[in-house]
């Protein structure tokens, strides 16, 4: 999967498929996106591969205190992944957006919907949580094993 921020500058590959997708509707993500929701495709961070440019990482307070990396294109400063504290560096949580096809990573859940929208509609077959979830209960076992390996590196 291709992806890129809105002026080309950066441009990156994800060499494999995204391990989960959230749709986040917490109140920092409206924020920081000036959006409804954030989507953001969880990956390993090895597997990303940057083919054009070099993104400018930003260190942004967030909600847990811990923080979080935010990698941006440093002309047009679009977000392009964060890396999260509570996940660590070696998992990358991209923005479906900058896809070049971001219909090819549908949400696989809606967290932190206590804070969505009201005018929002959440479709059918997608599970929703109030706040987080169970990783063991909602992620398939490729991805589980996926993370395992990553994890079990050290």
């Amino acid at each position: 999967m291709l992806g890129y921020c809105t002026c080309q500058e950066i441009r990156y590959e994800l060499t494999d498929t995204p391990l989960f997708v959230h749709a986040c509707h917490c109140r920092w993500c409206q924020r920081e996106t000036g959006s409804a929701f954030v989507m953001n495709a969880m990956i390993e961070t090895d597997r990303i591969k940057i083919k054009a440019g070099e993104p400018e990482v930003i260190v942004t307070p967030s909600e847990s205190g811990k923080g979080q990396k935010i990698y941006r294109c440093p002309k047009c400063r679009v977000a392009l992944w964060s890396v999260y504290s509570g996940a660590g560096p070696k998992f990358s949580f991209v923005r479906v957006g900058t896809l070049e096809n971001p219909d090819a990573c549908p949400p696989d859940i809606h967290i932190f919907t206590e804070s969505k929208q009201p005018w929002l509609t959440l479709p059918d077959g997608v599970p929703v949580m109030d706040r987080y979830y169970d990783r063991e209960k909602f992620w398939p076992k490729a991805s589980l094993e996926r993370r395992l390996a990553v994890i079990e590196q050290d």
